[in-house]
């Protein structure tokens, strides 16, 4: 196994990995999960006062005005797992921290190093909250340091390779294993699946009929993965309709496919989702929610779906999406997207400020089923 895919285990485990680069070193361990006495234990074996690298987004919530990459912030002795929490994921800082400790910690940002920066790709990868506690090792803590990495206690991962795990292996998709299933609006259905390069997530091709009948565009779905839509029936988004309607009109057009991308919550993971969702509570909007937690308004990469197309040999596409990134994202990666077809849910007092909040703010294409007049399934 990779390092970087073992040090994303021990960091969902809560425990602390050396991050190296050059003459760097800091120990990283998560904010999420983190014990009382954490940042103590950190230091102490770091032999250095400890920070927390915060990204531009959570930067913003803190109001570090202009900020646009990740910054740490010193933390002072002793910081326990509350205060840790307001800094790196709280609502209201001004409210928690109050506002002259809240404009002191915007004193003592200082630039991240490439370690800092790798180890908050790590938490993304990891889908933990996109934080990291970081210490950096003094001279004198160097040798038990290293001593712990040489009999495996801790695990050291070199930055540059770090950073690069959000990748996920673009270009190393493995085709799995295949099965038909049939499905209630689509009998004739195989599914397909395919495993990342470093073996952390899988997802799913679903070819129905006959996509690539006489050289036409294959219609196409990119369906992020949303359990509690999908498999539930949230009433909070319009998810699962989207994909039952994708399936149909699929199955009407003579044949297609739909990629199942496992992306929950916009790329945030299901953990996430859910905190999210209480933010939302609270009167937040779904992008501002993301926000708070530290993340942008989208944290989805589409790479490994050109990936996918490119194993079932498929390079022309009618897509089946509101999202003009989506249509972006498969340009860029040598797709042509002939035509663009909209796939709609059904609007309801629970989705209604998320589909309004995705129209407005992040520019995907409802107006039709915000404004009532969307196309019923199977409508042209």
């Amino acid at each position: 196994m990779h390092q970087v895919e073992r040090a994303i285990f021990d960091l969902r485990r809560g425990l602390p990995v050396l991050v190296v680069a050059d003459d760097t070193a800091v120990l990283v361990q998560a904010v999420e999960g983190a014990a009382e006495a954490t940042a103590t234990r950190l230091a102490a074996q770091a032999g250095a006062t400890p920070a927390l690298v915060l990204g531009h987004q959570r930067l913003a919530i803190l109001g570090a005005a202009g900020a646009t990459q990740a910054a740490r912030l010193p933390l002072v002795p002793g910081i326990g797992r509350q205060r840790l929490a307001e800094l790196a994921f709280g609502v209201s800082p001004e409210d928690t921290l109050g506002p002259a400790d809240l404009a002191q910690c915007r004193r003592s940002l200082e630039p991240a190093h490439a370690v800092d920066r790798a180890a908050l790709a790590l938490m993304r990868r990891a889908l933990l909250i996109p934080s990291a506690l970081v210490a950096r090792v003094s001279e004198a803590r160097r040798g038990d340091i290293a001593a712990l990495v040489e009999e495996g206690t801790l695990l050291a991962v070199g930055a540059e390779q770090a950073e690069r795990c959000l990748d996920g292996g673009v270009g190393m998709l493995k085709r799995v294993s295949e099965a038909r299933i049939p499905l209630v609006d689509a009998l004739d259905a195989h599914f397909i699946l395919f495993r990342e390069g470093d073996g952390l997530r899988e997802h799913v091709a679903v070819v129905i009929g006959d996509p690539g009948r006489a050289g036409a565009a294959v219609p196409l779905r990119l369906h992020s993965a949303c359990l509690t839509g999908d498999l539930f029936g949230s009433l909070r988004c319009d998810c699962g309709e989207q994909l039952r309607n994708a399936v149909a009109d699929i199955d009407a057009l003579g044949g297609g496919v739909l990629l199942y991308l496992a992306q929950e919550g916009r790329g945030i993971g299901l953990a996430n989702k859910l905190r999210a969702y209480t933010l939302q509570d609270s009167g937040l909007d779904t992008l501002d929610a993301d926000q708070v937690l530290g993340f942008g308004e989208d944290e989805r990469r589409y790479a490994v779906a050109v990936d996918m197309l490119d194993s079932l040999g498929i390079r022309r596409v009618q897509l089946m999406t509101n999202n003009p990134g989506k249509v972006s994202a498969l340009i860029e990666g040598g797709i042509e997207v002939v035509e663009r077809q909209a796939l709609y849910g059904s609007l309801n007092a629970h989705n209604r400020r998320y589909l309004s909040a995705k129209s407005e703010r992040a520019g995907h294409l409802l107006d039709a089923v915000l404004n009532g007049d969307a196309p019923g399934p199977g409508d042209p």
